[in-house]
């Protein structure tokens, strides 16, 4: 099970009910999807993840690993859970090497994927590790609202 953290309902998706409301104001100054992607890649690889967290995501946000445990579930809701991942990350890994390539972007305007490559060791066990995962994200109202972890399996 791998975390880069930079690294809702009860449904995968979020739905538009659960937007947060705005005045115009604030819609107009929101960040578009792509916008959000750029800044994330550009915090991840200047090694500012938790600074992405505070700053591009939802306090809704949802967050979805391929893989959970006991301690550290799959799927993880609000910004609280969001931040407790991240130190647990950081608590159980040194990071050697993370990059991050994107934002990739599609026909849907409210999602971008971000590549990550990391070379990290568990610190529990000392087993150092090579891996790849995609980050599928989703924007509501200028944040991240939900991100899904996708894994290259072999």
């Amino acid at each position: 099970m791998a975390y880069f953290i930079l690294v809702c309902s009860a449904s995968n998706r979020v739905g538009r009910s659960q937007a947060p409301t705005g005045s115009p104001r604030d819609k107009e100054n929101r960040m578009s999807a792509m916008e959000i992607g750029r800044k994330l890649v550009e915090l991840s690889n200047a090694g500012k993840g938790v600074e992405a967290v505070e700053t591009l995501y939802s306090d809704a946000i949802v967050s979805i690993e391929a893989q959970g445990s006991e301690e550290m579930p799959a799927r993880q809701e609000g910004i609280d859970a969001i931040r407790k991942k991240n130190a647990w990350w950081y608590d159980n890994h040194e990071v050697h090497k993370a990059e991050a390539t994107g934002p990739f972007c599609g026909h849907r305007e409210d999602q971008f994927a971000v590549k990550f490559d990391i070379d990290v060791t568990f610190k529990p066990s000392g087993q150092r590790t090579q891996m790849s995962e995609v980050g599928l994200y989703t924007v509501l109202d200028g944040k991240v609202a939900q991100e899904e972890f996708l894994y290259l399996m072999s």
